[in-house]
């Protein structure tokens, strides 16, 4: 490994570096879509400061690449992409049509549900789908994870650090959460996203399962709030572990040569050994 280049925040020895090239990740970024969707004031603050039912896939696309950046980047380009978070959440606010109070989107308590939301979809999925990841990885991950809370603005010392913190916070949150329209839509969304006619049969064939798949990897309680029900946990696992298993049948190498390629340039800066493998958190 090339000692003198900048491995970045996370690192290659990281849990985080081994994990974010696995293709489960997108099927996981759609369950934290519909999980942070279920926090009213935190999807509010979506629904009103973006175009997200015409630009959804660009929003999906634009957390992709603040991941990708953040855990493969160098330690400048991740620090510039949370300074461009942290400077368009200062920018932006929402108002509660009930009470007429309006809020900045940065509020530390709506962050921070979304950082949680979002790094538990990306374990959850991971885990249940068969990535090799032991309690103590698993816990390691999550304090990794403070790096890209203090990305968007967080106070580290205020973020979950391991699995039981993890739970203990979302016991505490969940009687804030309900399913309000702005969450239905989001839901709407992301089983009938927009497209071109052409793509209509490839939506249904191909998006819907991801969609679907995702949703029903969702907690009980996210399913009676949204009030639709979701297979069997058993038969979910089942479903989660056949998908990782035929799309990790994909050449990593091809896959990753999908735009904007980060860990092919990590792996160029770092060199070869810095490949990621889920069979490396172990070592």
């Amino acid at each position: 490994m090339n000692l003198d280049a900048d491995p970045g925040l996370f690192r290659p020895t990281s849990v985080a570096w081994q994990l974010h090239g696995d293709p489960m990740m997108w099927v996981a970024g759609v369950r934290a879509l519909y999980l942070q969707a279920l926090h009213p004031r935190a999807v509010r603050g979506v629904m009103q400061n973006s175009d997200f039912r015409r630009d959804a896939w660009g929003r999906l696309m634009r957390i992709a690449d603040f991941v990708g950046t953040t855990t493969y980047g160098t330690t400048e380009a991740a620090e510039k992409a949370g300074a461009r978070v942290r400077r368009i959440h200062r920018m932006l606010s929402a108002t509660d049509p009930d009470t007429g109070e309006r809020y900045g989107v940065d509020e530390p308590e709506l962050l921070l549900w979304v950082h949680c939301a979002e790094i538990d979809s990306y374990l959850h999925v991971l885990r249940r789908s068969g990535c090799p990841l032991t309690d103590a990885a698993a816990d390691r991950y999550l304090a990794e994870h403070r790096v890209s809370a203090r990305l968007v603005g967080l106070d580290p010392d205020a973020v979950p650090a391991d699995r039981a913190g993890l739970e203990a916070y979302f016991e505490k949150v969940r009687p804030e959460l309900a399913a309000g329209a702005e969450a239905h839509e989001v839901d709407d969304f992301l089983l009938r996203p927009p497209v071109h006619p052409l793509l209509v049969p490839a939506r249904a064939l191909l998006w819907r399962r991801v969609a679907h798949l995702a949703y029903a990897s969702l907690p009980p309680y996210a399913h009676e709030l949204y009030g639709r029900r979701a297979p069997e946990p058993a038969t979910v696992t089942r479903q989660l572990r056949a998908t990782g298993t035929l799309l990790r049948c994909v050449p990593a190498r091809l896959r990753w040569q999908l735009p904007p390629k980060h860990i092919l340039r990590a792996m160029a800066r770092l060199g070869p050994e810095a490949r990621p493998a889920p069979f490396k958190v172990g070592r």
